[in-house]
């Protein structure tokens, strides 16, 4: 895994994903979900691990979920974990420095 510079900074991720919106977003070969939660961005694996739905079509909720748009699985973005019976999804790390934002993939 390496690290990979995203975002020059939280303005232009911001201006990029919206806040409190999910989004798709595609590095090499990994298609992940996206997020800016409490001016802070976050990345999830961009598949629901009930029935393979893209994540980043979802809505985020008031507790940091996003939910599924097919089924409704919630998947909390900053640990992955699902509030219902499937396999969390997987997350990513991200962090913000001041030459950039960068997630490790």
């Amino acid at each position: 895994m390496m690290w990979i510079k995203i975002y020059s900074d939280l303005t232009e991720a911001i201006t990029t994903l919206g806040e409190n919106r999910a989004n798709t977003i595609y590095i090499g070969q990994k298609k992940l979900c996206l997020a800016v939660i409490d001016k802070t961005v976050v990345a999830i694996a961009d598949r629901c691990t009930h029935n393979g739905e893209s994540l980043g079509k979802g809505k985020i909720n008031f507790q940091g979920e996003v939910v599924c748009p097919w089924h409704g699985y919630r998947f909390h973005l900053k640990s992955g974990r699902c509030s219902a019976n499937a396999p969390d999804a997987e997350t990513f790390p991200v962090r913000q420095e001041a030459d950039g934002i960068f997630i490790k993939v």
